[in-house]
């Protein structure tokens, strides 16, 4: 299926007039290279969000590579904008070394500045391999990677992403293998070891109360480039058992993950399985099906993602294509193969193919089923479980992780039980709230210890807090 590659540089390349659309790319303007363009151009926001500066790799990668149809390479106005871009994301971090991504005085942990700081060390090399990088900058640009990288080690965040934290471990080791500094590779031991807690030998990871299959393909991808340059059996094994797991979600009908993880996502990071499918065939085998669903519209492309979530997928697949692996032997997905039953009782799965049929279960999330007639390839049923609305106004749901349902597995099938939860209520911001808040950033924000706890608290009001209704399901 060597031929579907292509389709990994046409999706990515497409996106490059957008992604250029929306840098100030005037060199005569204070924000030159900025990437923020409600910021710079529509003035919408009060203050740069550092994450759109992940664009740089997207140009590094779309000027340096050959790709098919690829009008960018060589041409040294795309060096030029990749510089501006670097420049300006040094001009933007705290002193701490840290980048804000939602709202001013953040000091966002990895998902602004370990992102930022793996696609700047990688553009880097680029430019470095091309003899291109600027001398003149190059203090400047390495102290700004030091420092994130020590504020990647030294740190980290509320809540457990497992995502997040393979995100430590990527651009902490792409600082050592750039600045050569051992202090990071003792760094990379220390955010390894952490990531690590957060792995279950059932192949997935921790994304706060339970495996999301979107984000296990995304810790794939990001342990996978750290393998690429350090051959760490401890990744390689991780890699090949998360790859083991997300691969019973490459469903029948070509579709992804989505409603059985803990977050829903039905996105699809395809550079860890090209980079492990030379020595792990099933890893081939899922790549090439989620390339058949990217050409078919059935995984979630960049041309449909907001501005802030495109940016991750344009070097994804240009990696992905750089890097495409030497498929060296057959493999079938789970549905393709015999007949089997598996219960995964830690992550509290249930899956089952027998004859045509093919039964995926989350207990964990209040027994969410899938159901497949593997013939057609199509979808028989979709239960995401129970909903409503009480008298009081409370949205209640099954659909909510709670280590205290009962599951029970059984011959064929399996149940679960437990206590409905009420649905956190839907905050929103008014002008007042918001000059309240952006005061209290301003005052107290400014220290990185303030700031921790601060994000602590907004994930708990907003996102984690849900109590249990007395209403039961079973």
């Amino acid at each position: 299926m060597s031929d579907l590659r292509s389709i990994y540089s046409q999706k990515a390349l497409s996106q490059i007039p957008r992604l250029l659309g929306l840098q100030d790319r005037n060199p005569y303007s204070p924000t030159y290279g900025c990437f923020k363009r409600t910021y710079w151009l529509d003035k919408t926001v009060d203050f740069p969000d550092a994450l759109p500066q992940f664009g740089v790799l997207s140009l590094a990668l779309a000027y340096h590579h050959d790709l098919p149809d690829n009008i960018y390479k060589d041409q040294q106005k795309m060096r030029e904008w990749i510089i501006a871009g670097m420049k300006y994301w040094t001009k933007i971090q705290h002193r701490d070394g840290s980048f804000d991504e939602f709202y001013p005085n953040e000091h966002g942990w990895t998902g602004p500045t370990g992102f930022l700081l793996y696609a700047m060390l990688k553009s880097s090399m680029i430019l470095d391999e091309r003899g291109e990088f600027p001398e003149d900058f190059r203090d400047e640009f390495n102290s700004a990677c030091s420092k994130a990288a020590k504020y990647i080690i030294k740190y980290d965040e509320h809540g457990v992403l497992a995502n997040h934290h393979a995100m430590g471990v990527l651009p902490v080791f792409y600082a050592f293998h750039v600045l050569g500094n051992e202090e990071f590779r003792e760094g990379y031991e220390k955010k390894l070891s952490e990531f690590l807690e957060f792995h279950n030998s059932e192949g997935w990871s921790l994304e706060y109360d339970g495996a999301d299959i979107g984000y296990l393909s995304a810790t794939v991808s990001f342990l996978g480039k750290v393998y690429k340059l350090n051959r760490d059996t401890r990744l390689k094994k991780v890699m090949e058992e998360s790859v083991g797991f997300l691969s019973h979600f490459v469903y029948p009908n070509g579709f992804y993950a989505g409603s059985m993880g803990s977050r829903n996502t039905l996105h699809f990071y395809s550079h860890g399985c090209e980079l492990l499918a030379p020595q792990y065939p099933l890893a081939g085998r899922v790549a090439d099906a989620m390339l058949e669903s990217l050409r078919d519209g059935k995984i979630v492309p960049a041309e449909i993602q907001a501005d802030r979530y495109f940016l991750y997928r344009i070097p994804e697949h240009l990696e992905s294509y750089i890097d495409y692996g030497e498929r060296t032997d057959e493999a079938k997905l789970p549905f393709e193969g015999d007949d089997f039953r598996s219960v995964f009782s830690q992550g509290r799965y249930y899956i089952e193919k027998k004859n045509d049929l093919y039964l995926i279960g989350n207990a964990a999330k209040g027994g969410v089923t899938k159901l497949f007639h593997l013939p057609s390839k199509k979808l028989l049923a979709s239960d995401c479980g129970v909903i409503g609305q009480t008298k009081s106004g409370d949205v209640v749901t099954s659909q909510w992780i709670d280590p205290q349902y009962t599951f029970t597995p059984k011959e064929s099938g399996f149940s679960v039980s437990g206590s409905l939860h009420v649905v956190p209520a839907n905050k929103l911001f008014t002008p007042i709230k918001l000059i309240i808040f952006r005061l209290f950033l301003l005052i107290f924000g400014w220290h990185t210890g303030m700031a921790y706890r601060i994000k602590g608290l907004i994930r708990k009001l907003l996102m984690l807090k849900s109590g249990k209704s007395p209403a039961f399901f079973y």
